[in-house]
């Protein structure tokens, strides 16, 4: 059911329909942190959400979806790429709450094997019970435009959501984290001032800054860009997107932190996953029993553990990583891991 209590902070005063497991763990990475000789890596484990394998947009979609069902809409359509995460979770939320589900997906990643299009997040979103269009960049707009038409002449009521569930409603999903982290980082005496996180739709970067803010937290954002070509785009969007934040959900007491984002592990673009990418998975994989995914979390784990070692973050003694999911799609990068680790 929607949840419709009431709180004092801006994120309690919207439909919310529960998806996830709240809260999910804060870990320690004990053993890599031992080996880099820096802060001690804490792993927010949103990759335990619970929905459909998990991952970050969840806490997005528990708004998203809530809204939905409250304009009496019966179908969303949403949008990604191929292997989109969000696409995969958003077929998830669709499947509990009742509505139909339309995957427009776009071909974002050349020279990908043909299993690119039939496995991972592809496969679990066919299972979930999506209807699954794979279109060029270009014919999304026109595409869509023409769905929603045939669906609203049909009698359907369908709700779009956006690429990454990336708008102000679903960004306030991670003023929510930021609710989790105060509670656990003063439970486990983990000092709360540096997280770190694939940022691409904008959204978990826009709504970490909003909840620090609305907390009164000095805390580091800093986004790892794992999309955009120029990371000014990213910047932009993001500021933005907290500009929205606090027109729709009011402006915090204390300043809005700043928007900082690192370029520099973006390698040859979206969606291929640079060499030290794959030794941070493989790392993690090996000595803490985790798995981070190619596209997103592994090149946020590879960039914390380079700025370590580069000595850029030590005045801080822990940072927290959000893990954001997307292990579905290790299996159409098997062919990049699997030569790797011979």
């Amino acid at each position: 059911m929607v949840d419709m209590t009431l709180n004092t902070l801006p994120w309690h005063k919207h439909p919310r329909y529960t998806l996830g497991h709240w809260p999910t763990p804060l870990e320690p990475l004990r053993n890599l942190s031992a080996e880099l000789g820096g802060p001690t890596i804490w792993v927010k484990r949103d990759d335990c959400s619970g929905l459909a394998v998990g991952g970050n947009k969840t806490r997005k979609l528990e708004y998203l979806v809530g809204d939905a069902l409250q304009q009496g809409a019966d179908s969303v359509i949403t949008f990604g790429a191929v292997q989109s995460n969000h696409a995969r979770q958003t077929a998830a939320a669709c499947a509990k709450a009742g509505l139909a589900c339309y995957q427009v997906l776009s071909q974002s990643v050349a020279d990908r094997p043909p299993a690119y299009e039939t496995n991972g997040n592809v496969l679990l979103g066919n299972l979930l019970g999506a209807q699954q269009y794979i279109l060029a960049p270009q014919d999304v707009r026109s595409f869509t435009q023409a769905l929603l038409t045939q669906l609203r002449d049909s009698g359907h009521r369908p709700y779009v959501i956006p690429a990454g569930g990336s708008n102000a409603l679903g960004a306030l999903g991670y003023a929510t984290c930021v609710e989790e982290l105060m509670t656990q980082s003063v439970a486990q005496e983990v000092d709360l001032s540096c997280v770190i996180h694939a940022s691409s739709s904008a959204g978990t970067q826009a709504g970490l800054l909003y909840g620090l803010a609305q907390y009164g937290h000095h805390c580091k954002v800093l986004g790892i860009n794992v999309y955009h070509d120029n990371p000014a785009t990213l910047k932009a969007n993001v500021t933005t997107l907290v500009n929205d934040l606090q027109q729709s959900f009011g402006t915090p007491e204390a300043p809005i932190g700043p928007v900082e984002v690192n370029h520099a592990y973006l390698g040859d673009g979206y969606g291929h996953a640079t060499a030290d990418c794959q030794s941070a998975i493989r790392s993690a994989a090996s000595v803490e029993g985790l798995i981070f995914d190619p596209v997103y979390s592994g090149k946020a784990l590879s960039a914390t553990m380079d700025q370590i070692a580069i000595g850029n973050l030590n005045e801080h003694r822990d940072i927290v990583l959000i893990h954001t999911g997307g292990s579905p799609a290790l299996y159409v990068y098997d062919q990049e891991l699997l030569a790797k680790a011979q």
